[in-house]
């Protein structure tokens, strides 16, 4: 018996098949200072050089002052830790309020950061569906060179990116896609309009009788493009042609480097990121100069180390627009108090004297 719906209808030659988004190689031509360019952070345009090459200038602020350890006292200390242990619902807050201290041990921490600001540019070409736009061509121009292109600075040490369409690097061109007939061929159907029905399997008939499905024509209507074998172009969205043109991304980042001496080894050292400090020493400066004269010589050795990591990591692929070292005083104490004729210990840390505790006197949860 021969089988209904095999025949699903001749689909229209002149109408192509859906292809790749991406424009085929040669179909856009180079243009100077953007040839070969893909695009992306990981293939930026580098800078040209600078007319002069900066260099990091030693003044005064490169020597750091002596700074006075900050103390807490016990009321503060107790109060840190109540407010700690009712934020914990398995502790009771007794031990808290009734602890009697031994010592207040202040800690003397340091954290460094340098902040390296950097400006990128990468380029790629981008196209839009053309309906009688302006086109901003050769005509009018070769296009600027990509860091000549003038940007709107944001806020010093801020990240934002912004994308620019590159002066004169608009052209128009046929749908790479449907090559300009504004449709393609629907991919669901193949372009016949018709899909074989999916419960007789095209027989027009099922379990011995009529498919009610199909009404016996063993076809069925397709419905990605209602049966018209095709569906408008995703591409150009039926305006035959589209504008291409160079998108300039420039990115701006605020490059940073965190240093903390590890001097208590029963305190982690990561809590310190939740935490401010006392900021008592910031040097600004389009490239700043190796900390020189402070007291720990460790912070000296990674300011001259992560200096030159900026210096050696950015400055070939991007522009320095500006550098900040700072050293901040993170307060850090280290109490000692008895319970119960237990001893035990706590952290007191930050300027928002947060509480850090290995060990507690009680994990009842009544109050």
């Amino acid at each position: 018996m021969e089988e209904k719906g095999e025949d699903l209808g001749a689909f229209d030659p002149n109408i192509p098949e859906e292809r790749p988004s991406a424009p085929p190689p040669g179909w856009l031509d180079d243009i100077h200072g953007y040839q070969g360019h893909r695009g992306g952070e990981n293939n930026p345009l580098y800078p040209p050089p600078p007319a002069y090459n900066p260099q990091p200038e030693q003044n005064k602020n490169t020597l750091v002052p002596d700074v006075r350890v900050p103390s807490v006292s016990e009321d503060v200390a107790r109060d840190a830790l109540v407010k700690f242990v009712q934020s914990k619902w398995r502790y009771s807050a007794k031990p808290a309020r009734n602890l009697t201290f031994k010592e207040l041990k202040p800690v003397t921490v340091y954290r460094y950061r340098l902040e390296t600001y950097t400006e990128t540019r990468s380029s790629g070409w981008q196209f839009e569906p053309y309906n009688n736009q302006p086109v901003d061509g050769p005509q009018f121009g070769g296009s600027p060179l990509p860091w000549d292109i003038p940007v709107m600075l944001p806020p010093r040490f801020t990240d934002q990116v912004q994308k620019v369409r590159v002066p004169h690097s608009s052209v128009v061109k046929p749908c790479h896609v449907c090559s300009g007939i504004g449709r393609t061929r629907c991919s669901t159907c193949c372009g016949r309009g018709q899909k074989r029905c999916p419960f007789c399997h095209g027989h027009g008939r099922s379990a011995n009788r009529r498919c009610t499905s199909c009404q016996g024509r063993g076809r069925k209507r397709c419905v990605s493009c209602h049966g018209h074998g095709h569906r408008t172009c995703t591409l150009c969205h039926g305006s035959h042609n589209l504008l291409h043109f160079i998108q300039l991304t420039v990115s701006w980042k605020n490059n940073v480097a965190v240093f903390i001496p590890d001097r208590q080894p029963e305190f982690p050292d990561e809590n310190f990121r939740e935490v401010s400090g006392d900021a008592f020493f910031v040097d600004e400066s389009m490239l700043v100069y190796p900390i020189q004269g402070f007291p720990d010589k460790e912070i000296c050795d990674v300011s001259t180390r992560l200096i030159n990591e900026h210096l050696n990591r950015f400055s070939s692929t991007s522009r320095i627009l500006q550098q900040r070292q700072t050293i901040e005083l993170v307060p850090l104490t280290h109490a000692y108090y008895a319970y119960n004729g237990k001893d035990y210990s706590f952290f007191i840390y930050g300027t928002e004297n947060k509480v850090f505790t290995a060990k507690y006197p009680s994990s009842c949860s009544v109050l």
